[in-house]
């Protein structure tokens, strides 16, 4: 089944997608969330520039895309040093998310749906991206989920706003 236009995620309070929803402006979706420029594997320093992100993106009430606020907080080699300090990179991720998040006039927590939307920020892929599972064996295989970067979290059929990751 083919991805659809506006792409549904579903709010669920604790997990990975409890910092979404609605504020007078549109809609938002915000995460902290590692992340590390494309071809990179763990090893060789990948702990160096596996970094923490604090990501706002905000859409229009019709799902459009229009801007997105990235914040790196430090990396993997930097947190793992300083895990339960009141400094870490944790630590201040959370604090810049909260307030982000505060700054969103009338925010409510909720159920949205958004359109597909691609941006890179130092290497690092951000979005809502359409891709596909199987291919054809030529290359042009039918989109048929979306996967939010970089948080890997991927929707499909019947698309009803749950994920997988």
């Amino acid at each position: 089944m083919a991805v659809p236009g506006i792409i549904p995620i579903a709010h669920e309070p604790g997990y990975r997608t409890s910092t979404i929803g609605r504020f007078d402006g549109g809609q938002f979706l915000a995460s902290i969330t590692y992340g590390s420029p494309d071809g990179f594997a763990w090893g060789d320093g990948r702990e160096e520039r596996n970094r923490l992100f604090v990501v706002l993106h905000r859409f229009d009430h019709d799902g459009h895309h229009q801007g997105s606020d990235i914040w790196c907080a430090g990396t993997w080699a930097e947190q793992t040093g300083r895990p339960h300090d009141a400094r870490s990179v944790a630590a201040r991720a959370e604090a810049r998310l909260a307030d982000a998040l505060a700054g969103l006039a009338g925010r409510e927590y909720g159920d949205i749906a958004i359109r597909p939307f691609r941006l890179t920020v130092d290497g690092v892929v951000f979005g809502l991206v359409t891709e596909c599972h199987a291919e054809d064996g030529d290359g042009d295989g039918e989109h048929d989920w979306a996967e939010l970067y970089p948080d890997r979290l991927g929707f499909s059929a019947p698309w009803n706003g749950e994920y997988d990751t």
